[in-house]
């Protein structure tokens, strides 16, 4: 007499087939992740992200209270060097300069990225604008470092945008700036909502790279080395 096989008992081995069949596939995913340093896809590297600038101009600077407007300059040029060096894509974009308003992109971040377009605008939402649109999904990434002046306007409109159409992002909080400390904070949360990621200037340095033998690992240092030297010129180290 053959025993009836129980329901509890099919699912129980239907489970165990569908467990081996995914450790069968993830096995080959995690060790392509562990190969590119143990991120699992998950980190914004030189190789899958993009770099954004958004009105680093001397009117928008003027009015940065949420902190030092020099460490901040220092750091948003870092990175701006680092996308450079790490033939990272670079979109920047002004608002306001055709029309007399405002002026163009600050001389000294200016000058670590001489050969980017400068995309001006009049929508103060930058993804609102068609030649910025096209000029980020160009870079063929889906990952952005977003930097921009102020941060709760400049930034966190395109970066609130951007998330809801599927794109990720992430922000260094310490080479942004918005018109006060409390409205600063304030734009912070709601990037974070919209699921964007916070970071710091020093922290993306290292992630962008990862692995201090490898070609960018040569990069992150000279990077390090050249922000600190800055800072001490300010007497901010």
């Amino acid at each position: 007499m053959v025993k009836p096989i129980s329901r509890r008992s099919m699912m129980a081995a239907t489970g165990g087939v569908a467990a081996a069949v995914t450790a069968s596939v993830a096995a080959p995913q995690a060790a392509a992740a562990a190969s590119k340093g143990g991120s699992k896809g998950e980190l914004f590297e030189f190789d899958n992200s993009a770099v954004v600038f958004i009105d680093y101009q001397p009117e928008m600077l003027a009015e940065v209270r949420s902190m030092d407007q020099k460490l901040m300059m220092v750091n948003a040029r870092s990175l701006a060097r680092l996308a450079v060096k790490m033939g990272m894509p670079v979109v920047l974009s002004t608002v306001g300069v055709k029309g007399g308003v405002n002026h163009p992109t600050l001389p000294e971040l200016r000058a670590e990225i001489p050969d980017v377009p400068e995309i001006d605008r009049n929508t103060m939402n930058a993804w609102d604008d068609d030649a910025f649109r096209r000029a980020v999904l160009k870079t063929g990434r889906r990952r952005f470092v977003m930097l921009g002046l102020w941060t709760e306007i400049c930034l966190a409109f395109p970066i609130a945008d951007m998330q809801a159409e599927g794109l990720r992002t992430t922000f260094p909080a310490d080479a942004v700036g918005g018109t006060s400390k409390e409205v600063h904070d304030l734009a912070v949360q709601r990037m974070i909502q919209a699921g964007s990621v916070p970071n710091s200037t020093f922290a993306y340095i290292a992630e962008s790279g990862l692995d201090w033998a490898s070609p960018q690992g040569e990069i992150m240092r000279e990077i390090y080395t050249w922000r600190q030297a800055e800072l001490e010129k300010l007497n901010l180290a």
